[in-house]
């Protein structure tokens, strides 16, 4: 465990990439199985623990010390493992024999078998037997939340250099692993064979988009990008295969790889391909050999509602998302619809290799010869100049979308000849969202953030102004924690420190009067409907847009603009 407690406090402080990279291969290359394999799980945030909460770390901490100056300190330093790590009294061993700190594998395995009633006195004596260092590792490990500026792709490009391999092989072949990935490392060493992912249905790392900005149209020539609508549903992947028995499985994947094929059931039953079987005869027309084809393939597209054959809202979509529990009512009143635009592989044939052009006319073959009317392909846009496009995304409906405009939220640009690869390259997808909406609330507020924001107060919940029982009240309608410059989040800090008026534990409580305190200007993809706020309104991807020193809050928008804007967007 020390051995690992070492690894993060310097890649905590280490800002390089390339340097980040060479302590993890040092690091995976001196030391042994199975502990560099949780130590690359652990980075990749592949390991969990089910008891484990940080509420269980707040009581043993508020045991042992004082819970006013546990509060105290907390709010100060914003880190809940380097709060306790550094304020856990010393114990006061028996004898001098005492026992060797955990190993990482100790550590793990313990977690995994431990039971709910024996886990805070296992987890006590740890912290007794580590020093400071070992004890924010072991409470990094414990909470998963390890905020030390690395990121799961870059743990897997350091193993793939361990091994001189390229990091996508790594990517590819990761669903497939589970820690701690003996099988991965005697590989990259060339001890062993490539790794192999017998499961029927893996799920593929996903390719994602950049943003594209303004001035990357200079360097792009529109003659080398496809172009399509970018449907506001959420991310898929559907994956059928046959396992060893021969029995056909069908999964539905979110883009981070979850397993949410329960969630959707009416789904499943389109994601069956049927067999076909092919025969050759002889010159008597006897039959020789029959080939069967596997019924597997995988899809990448986008979850929608498609109601009376019309794409409808996410805040339609959203009646369906995170159920445990999907009731007939339910299917019918939402009924689920997969938009594809992607194919990532048919029967035996991975098509991630190939061209987005000939994935694209795989695709187009594999929906008709699907034939089924819950999962339909999503269509191109033609545009011979990056101005047309413009246009097209300006306006979806005239443009082809037709009535399935209002679910669109922009367009995707990808390059005709790049293959499909997992992560987010820059260059070969773009993705072009539609204008966010805009306007002006007021900080209420603030929260410190965590890691290297923990220092600053850099959540911020902001309001609008409404009637209520006593004239205009300020009523919250969204909270942002991103979208300012490194600049900006120094002034609001002391705008915050300077203006607090109440404490509540890490938030303060800032000044919002009428002709004193903060104007944001917010941006935001779109609203729904919310009974848990008290406007009955929240915000979709809200994000702080602009600082308006200029504006008192007294001119900052009401919430019957976002009611009008809602009623714009739902049609009620």
């Amino acid at each position: 465990m020390n051995r690992f407690a070492e690894l993060l406090d310097r890649l905590a402080y280490e800002p390089g990439r390339n340097n980040k990279i060479k302590l993890l291969v040092a690091y995976f290359r001196e030391t042994e199985d199975p502990d560099r394999g949780y130590a690359l799980a652990a980075l990749t945030g592949a390991l969990s623990f089910k008891h484990a909460k940080p509420g269980l770390i707040r009581d043993l901490i508020t045991e042992r010390t004082d819970p006013v100056l546990f509060g105290y300190s907390y709010d100060y330093v914003g880190d809940l493992s380097e709060t306790v790590a550094l304020m856990w009294p010393k114990a006061e061993l028996p004898g001098h024999n005492n026992p060797p700190p955990p190993t990482l594998t100790d550590v793990v395995t313990t977690l995994r078998t431990l039971g709910k009633a024996e886990l805070p006195a296992q987890l006590a004596r740890w912290l007794d037997e580590l020093d400071e260092t070992g004890r924010w590792a072991l409470l990094k490990l414990v909470t998963g939340a390890m905020r030390i500026g690395i990121s799961a792709r870059l743990a897997k490009t350091a193993a793939a250099a361990l091994g001189d391999k390229d990091p996508h092989e790594i990517e590819l072949m990761w669903p497939g692993l589970s820690p701690p990935y003996l099988e991965l490392f005697a590989w990259l060493e060339g001890r062993g064979d490539k790794p192999v992912n017998l499961d029927p249905t893996p799920f593929r790392p996903v390719m994602l988009a950049h943003a594209i900005e303004d001035s990357d149209f200079v360097n792009l020539d529109a003659a080398d990008f496809s172009a399509e609508w970018k449907w506001d549903g959420i991310r898929v992947q559907a994956v059928a295969g046959r396992d060893a028995r021969g029995h056909i499985q069908a999964r539905l994947y979110s883009r981070t790889g979850e397993d949410i094929t329960g969630s959707f059931p009416d789904l499943v039953p389109s994601l069956h391909l049927q067999d076909t079987l092919d025969l050759k005869h002889d010159d008597s027309r006897k039959p020789l050999h029959t080939f069967r084809h596997h019924a597997s393939f995988a899809i990448d597209g986008e979850l929608l509602v498609l109601r009376d054959g019309r794409v409808q809202t996410f805040n339609v979509l959203q009646q369906r998302l995170n159920r445990k529990v999907v009731s007939p009512k339910l299917i019918k009143e939402f009924p689920i619809h997969l938009r594809a635009y992607d194919l990532l592989g048919d029967g035996e044939n991975d098509l991630r290799e190939l061209p987005f052009t000939e994935r694209r006319a795989h695709l187009e073959a594999f929906v008709a010869k699907l034939n089924d009317p819950r999962i339909d392909l999503s269509p191109t846009i033609p545009f011979a100049s990056w101005e047309d496009l413009a246009a097209a995304r300006a306006d979806p409906k005239s443009a082809g979308a037709g009535d399935d405009a209002d679910a669109v939220e922009g367009v995707m640009l990808k390059r005709r000849d790049a293959p499909y690869l997992p992560g987010r390259p820059k260059g070969p997808w773009w993705k072009w969202k539609r204008d966010p909406h805009i306007i002006d609330a007021v900080l209420m507020y603030a929260q410190r953030g965590h890691g290297k924001r923990s220092s600053y107060y850099s959540d911020y919940t902001f309001g609008v102004w409404t009637r209520g029982d006593a004239g205009d009240e300020l009523v919250p309608v969204g909270k942002a924690y991103f979208g300012f410059t490194d600049e900006e989040l120094l002034q609001i800090d002391r705008f915050v420190r300077r203006n607090t008026t109440e404490k509540f534990g890490p938030v303060r409580h800032v000044v919002h009067e009428p002709d004193q305190g903060l104007v944001l200007e917010v941006a935001f993809e779109g609203l729904q409907r919310s009974p848990r706020h008290k406007s009955g309104v929240a915000m979709r991807f809200p994000r702080i847009s602009r600082l308006r020193w200029d504006k008192p809050p007294r001119e900052a928008d009401r919430l019957e603009t976002l009611e009008r804007m809602l009623i714009s967007m739902t049609g009620s």
